[in-house]
């Protein structure tokens, strides 16, 4: 589980109620399922319209990403090549079949396939490129569909607002009534303000965090395979590779 997500989404949501029990709030004066109705759903449908259903289905896998998610470990990649530089060098290219059965990880094992094979550097540099760049065209969805989702949630909220007051000023005419119709309306504004700054757009900033740290890795990934390839020696590829990570990270084992 990821400890900064969840304790994030926490610490946000307690500060908003605090302050509003702070300030004589009723916790259930804000559970008006009109709001809720029209500020969740009216946002997920307008979301949807701008995407396709295929990420509505796949938002489950999204949050699993996002609370779930464990961190990247780059150093662990630096390791990993500089283990498979040793092998081609001492073995071979070929030698590194064995290796290669193990793997679990898609890039890593894709890009071992081509060294393998003896694919051409340039070849080989254009083809891992390219699966990067598609991986992060998908990444891209989810965290489109998540600042869509920021996007329209205030709107929908004051829309909420906007049918409330109506309601209010059109079949109320004693004063205090009015009042409290009046102050019942802002509920959605409220909803849909909240669910945006607390909800939506943190969870679209952590995937394109996710994302970035993964390219990083898969960046790593690619470099170390065109200097396996290319037959530099085990030493400078790792020293290569820890080029790119903090030093911090050279640290952890």
């Amino acid at each position: 589980m990821d400890i900064a997500s969840v304790a994030g989404l926490i610490i946000g949501i307690s500060a908003v109620m605090l302050a509003f029990f702070l300030e004589g709030g009723n916790f259930t004066s804000v559970l008006q399922l009109p709001a809720m109705i029209l500020v969740i759903f009216g946002t997920i449908g307008a979301a949807t319209v701008t995407t396709s259903l295929k990420t509505l289905v796949n938002l489950p896998n999204l949050l699993k990403v996002v609370f779930l998610g464990k961190p990247q470990e780059p150093h662990k990649v630096v390791s990993t090549i500089g283990t498979l530089a040793e092998t081609a060098r001492r073995e071979g290219l070929l030698g590194l079949e064995d290796d290669y059965q193990k793997m679990t990880e898609p890039f890593l094992k894709k890009s071992l396939q081509l060294v393998i094979d003896g694919t051409n550097i340039m070849t080989l540099r254009t083809i891992l490129e390219t699966e990067m760049v598609n991986i992060g065209e998908r990444h891209k969805t989810g965290q489109t569909f998540f600042q869509k989702l920021g996007g329209f949630s205030p709107t929908l909220g004051i829309i909420g607002t906007v049918l409330g007051l109506i309601n209010a000023l059109s079949t109320s005419g004693d004063p205090q009534t009015m009042a409290t119709h009046i102050a019942s309306a802002f509920i959605a504004t409220l909803w849909g303000i909240s669910l945006a700054n607390l909800i939506y757009l943190p969870i679209s900033d952590k995937l394109k965090y996710r994302n970035r740290e993964e390219m990083r890795c898969l960046e790593l990934i690619i470099e170390g395979m065109i200097s396996i390839q290319t037959g530099e020696n085990p030493r400078v590829i790792r020293n290569k590779l820890l080029s790119f990570i903090t030093p911090e990270e050279r640290l952890v084992k």
